[in-house]
């Protein structure tokens, strides 16, 4: 008897060695497809309203309803962010090119600026040691070289592997297929094969989809709606590079408190300084009354439920994500950080001693 209850736990536990093996051997495969296959079932996730509505009106059409939605993301999310990101690199890349040569000058803009500020302000700075801007000006010029030339370099890797490019593209549309069809079945699949409670299970499920929903919703739009708008206004008032500091400011609309205004502030201050009186009042209205509400009024009817997760823990992964995967740490670094809460929430659930009910009282 003994005998072959060892012999059963053997099987079971080399059962599960070669069952952790060939997951992390399939992981090793798909590694170099990790990213466009997540933003394959990002967009599954995301778009699987739109595969309703098409199957509402096909019934019994799976097939036809997830081409159709296809095509719709294809021309209506895809396209475009292609191209605002081609015409974002290429700005870029002509202003690394415009520093690299010294055609901007940076020193003379913060001297136009220091000129502009009132006397008192301008002897308040000078005895603090900030009159003389030559280390400041030497570090912001570094910093925007730099900052410049990742996008470059980014571009040129990108422009050297449009084969890579193309297959990644092509990966993600075609699993993102599969996903929009038969991404319910997987799920619930999933969601059965895990080895957990299934109580356990669904509430994880459950808030991984809340968080993507939220996070793409709440961060990836919202900052969309705001760096589009600032990029409106940079336009208007005759601003250089647009796209590009439309995207700076959607990427800083990311960040809890300041957001695009550490975009728009200085920029507005700026205009001010060299004279641009009215162009500078436009930036601030348009910050303050447009860009500034757009988070305020389109996040709680986007998101329509708060994450749970707090905004400086929001902020922290949101970097780490992006510092670890790039743009797809946007929303990886808050859905652990979203998982991570709500397993060990579940865990401290289940370690609470259970509530014994009261008798009936005896009446004397």
């Amino acid at each position: 008897m003994g005998g072959g209850q060892s012999t059963s736990a053997t099987e079971r536990g080399g059962f599960l060695l070669f069952l952790g093996l060939v997951s992390l051997a399939l992981l090793a495969v798909v590694l170099p497809f990790l990213t466009p296959m997540l933003w394959a079932a990002l967009a599954g996730i995301m778009f699987q309203p739109l595969y309703r509505w098409f199957l509402v009106r096909r019934p019994d059409k799976e097939t036809q309803a997830a081409l159709a939605s296809l095509v719709v993301i294809l021309f209506a999310v895809v396209l475009p962010a292609l191209w605002i990101g081609s015409a974002v690199v290429e700005e870029a890349a002509g202003l690394y090119v415009a520093f690299r040569e010294g055609n901007i000058d940076v020193s003379m803009y913060f001297a136009q600026i220091f000129a502009a500020l009132p006397t008192n302000i301008q002897a308040s700075l000078d005895s603090a040691g900030f009159g003389d801007f030559g280390e400041v000006q030497a570090r912001a010029t570094a910093f925007v070289q730099a900052s410049l030339g990742l996008i470059a370099t980014q571009a040129i890797a990108l422009g050297g592997s449009v084969f890579g490019f193309v297959l990644s593209f092509a990966i993600a549309l075609y699993v993102g297929f599969f996903l929009l069809r038969d991404g319910r079945a997987i799920g619930q699949a999933i969601i059965a094969a895990l080895p957990m409670e299934r109580q356990v299970a669904n509430r994880l499920a459950e808030r991984f989809l809340t968080i993507v929903r939220a996070t793409i919703k709440g961060s990836v739009v919202v900052g969309l709606v705001q760096g589009a708008l600032g990029a409106l206004t940079f336009w208007i008032v005759g601003l250089p590079s647009v796209l590009l500091l439309g995207v700076i400011m959607a990427i800083a609309s990311l960040l809890p408190a300041l957001g695009p205004a550490i975009v728009w502030v200085p920029a507005a201050i700026y205009l001010l300084a060299t004279g641009a009186l009215w162009e500078g009042v436009v930036v601030i209205v348009s910050g303050v009354a447009l860009i500034g509400m757009a988070d305020n009024v389109l996040r709680p009817i986007l998101v329509g439920r708060d994450t749970g997760i707090p905004d400086w823990l929001i902020l922290v992964t949101t970097l780490g994500g992006i510092a670890l995967m790039g743009l797809s740490g946007i929303v990886v670094g808050p859905l652990v950080c979203g998982l991570f809460l709500a397993a060990w929430g579940i865990f401290a659930e289940q370690r609470e001693p259970p509530v014994v009910p009261a008798g009936p009282r005896e009446e004397s």
